[in-house]
């Protein structure tokens, strides 16, 4: 293959041809963006496609130097569109003008954080094709209610339809992983903002689903709120019970009581 993959990095390489173009083919926006970023190319299975696809759009971003230095000898004419770093350090304003789709068999071990930086970057990004861990896929596509509705749930179908496409097994990587895969679709919906304070909005979701378990009356006991807003009955229901739209009423209703 020409690079050995690194354990502490996260690295299986993807090794069927047609789940790569499966992938590839998932994104839908190329005729909006105007960049390309594929996150951790590592052996260039997606690059193949994507090159002949996409040609000047394309960025490819890895902190592996072994790759870099493989994937910048077997595409040329791809020389000054090669990236070595860390894409979760990187700001994508100094990176690239204009708006931009994100693919990638993303490396297990930051695959959540790569979606949290979708998210804050959520204005720049408008489409994601993503292969991570199965039980991340789960979990950022589920809704409310299901025990994996999470974090990056409510905060990404705030601003993207979440699409599961579908499970990929270990067999079809080098070396198999211990777990199975799965792809997702994340394309920008059309919310620009949301009607309510998104900081604090952020801040209430996360503080519920740290204590996930307790009622929110009791998980957002950090926030010292007022007798009259404990009373809310929206409280009496856990982080995992409320849909977005429930979770931009509940901040609404907790700073209007505050301004009152």
């Amino acid at each position: 293959m020409g690079v050995r993959p690194k354990k502490y990095l996260g690295q299986h390489f993807l090794k069927d041809r047609n789940i790569a173009l499966r992938i590839v083919n998932a994104l839908s926006l190329h005729g909006e963006v105007d960049k390309i970023l594929e996150i951790g190319p590592g052996t260039g299975i997606l690059t193949h496609s994507l090159v002949e696809n996409y040609g000047d759009k394309l960025l490819l971003i890895d902190v592996d130097a072994e790759s870099i230095t493989y994937l910048k000898k077997k595409y040329l004419k791809l020389e000054n569109s090669i990236i070595h770093g860390d894409f979760l350090k990187m700001d994508l304003e100094s990176l690239c003008d204009g708006k931009v789709g994100i693919i990638g068999n993303f490396p297990y071990n930051i695959s959540s954080q790569i979606f949290f930086k979708v998210f804050e970057c959520r204005d720049k990004v408008i489409e994601v094709v993503g292969m991570v861990q199965k039980e991340v896929g789960e979990r950022i596509s589920a809704g409310p209610g299901s025990k994996t509705y999470g974090i990056l749930s409510v905060l990404l179908s705030a601003f993207y339809d979440i699409e599961y496409l579908f499970t990929v097994e270990p067999d079809v990587f080098h070396p198999p992983p211990k777990v199975r895969s799965s792809v997702l679709h994340l394309t920008r919906n059309t919310t620009d903002q949301l009607d309510c304070d998104e900081r604090f909005f952020i801040k209430i979701v996360k503080l519920g689903f740290q204590n996930r378990r307790k009622t929110l009356r009791n998980a957002l006991k950090a926030l010292n709120l007022p007798e009259k807003i404990l009373k809310l009955e929206i409280l009496n229901q856990r982080a995992e019970q409320l849909s977005v739209n429930e979770y931009v009423e509940l901040t609404q209703k907790i700073i209007s009581n505050w301004k009152n």
